[in-house]
């Protein structure tokens, strides 16, 4: 089973990085682009077999440990 988890910093915490791509992206002539978050995208191979189960066991994972979740927000998808 694999699973997908989507972490983004939340609305309101600053993103240095989403600020320098959409700068670069200005520079680079493409106007227009008013904001930019930039997240990232953990995909995991499990040995699970049962969805709900690993979605848990994932969620799990990301509250210990793949996400800051005082900063950050996160989402799970199983397939």
């Amino acid at each position: 089973m694999k699973a997908r988890v989507h972490v983004m910093l939340k609305s309101g915490v600053l993103d240095p990085q989403g600020e320098a791509v959409r700068h670069a992206l200005g520079s680079m002539g493409f106007d227009g682009v008013e904001g930019v978050r930039q997240g990232k995208v953990i995909e995991l191979d499990l040995a699970e077999t049962d969805a709900v189960k690993a979605k848990s066991t994932v969620t799990e994972m990301c509250e210990k440990l793949l996400a800051n979740t005082v900063i950050e927000s996160y989402s799970v998808e199983i397939a």
